[in-house]
């Protein structure tokens, strides 16, 4: 028997309809899944009821993938894929296994060589860096920044060096409640000429992206609240 086909099924990045950033060719795959990898299934029943209202959702199959998975459990995940039936990966948002615990499970799909076919989506990473003017061609994404000082400081310093040393763009995120607090030690430990690109609610009506040196921003910081934003740092 043929194995099935894993399919990495991209989100929006937010309350945004879906024909605006998905191609039609999403929706025709994913209404022939009926076993899904999710790390939330209210999330996950409500992306596949916008995709189709009619969905089955009472017949599909839901593998729940987050922090709390265990490795043993992460293993037979994968089992409806031996018997022949495709299975898709759905994010919270954007692209799966991009900042992303998919990843886990798409390295295991390799490793068995099953096939894998990345879905056409949105990402906040690549727009970001698209609309930031930034180095396309040489840049790092770090994910996530240390909470605590000093090492908060001390990586902001070394991305920072990096842009400037090695024309690298630094892309990374920030939990969105602690938006406000990435900028104000951004603005304090950057250099005044170092440019920052702020990217918020990407893809959204409420989108925000903007390119600025680190002194301009210290004249006025933007407020972000709880928004999702992606922060591109880089030196010319």
């Amino acid at each position: 028997m043929a194995s099935g086909t894993l399919y990495l099924i991209p989100t929006t990045l937010g309350e945004s309809d879906l024909n605006a950033v998905l191609p039609e060719k999403n929706n025709v795959i994913t209404k022939g899944i009926r076993h899904f990898i999710v790390e939330d299934v209210r999330t996950a029943r409500r992306f596949l009821r916008k995709v189709e209202r009619e969905f089955p959702i009472d017949y599909s199959t839901f593998f729940i993938l987050n922090q709390h998975t265990s490795p043993e459990e992460i293993g037979t995940f994968l089992v409806p894929l031996s018997q022949g039936n495709d299975m898709g990966i759905i994010s919270e948002a954007g692209c799966p296994a991009i900042a992303d615990p998919g990843a886990d499970i798409v390295r295991i799909a390799q490793e068995k060589n099953y096939k894998v076919v990345p879905l056409v989506g949105p990402s906040s990473i690549l727009l970001s860096l698209m609309a930031s003017g930034f180095n396309g061609q040489n840049f790092a994404f770090v994910g996530y920044l240390p909470i605590a000082q000093p090492e908060r400081e001390k990586a902001i310093r070394q991305l920072e060096r990096r842009a400037k040393t090695e024309r690298q763009t630094q892309i990374f995120i920030e939990t969105p409640y602690r938006n406000a607090k990435m900028l104000e030690d951004l603005t304090k430990y950057c250099e005044p000429s170092t440019l920052l690109c702020i990217a918020s609610d990407v893809t959204l009506e409420t989108e925000f992206i903007r390119t600025k040196p680190i002194k301009d921003w210290k004249k006025q910081l933007p407020d972000l609240g709880k928004q999702p934003s992606i922060f591109l740092l880089y030196y010319e």
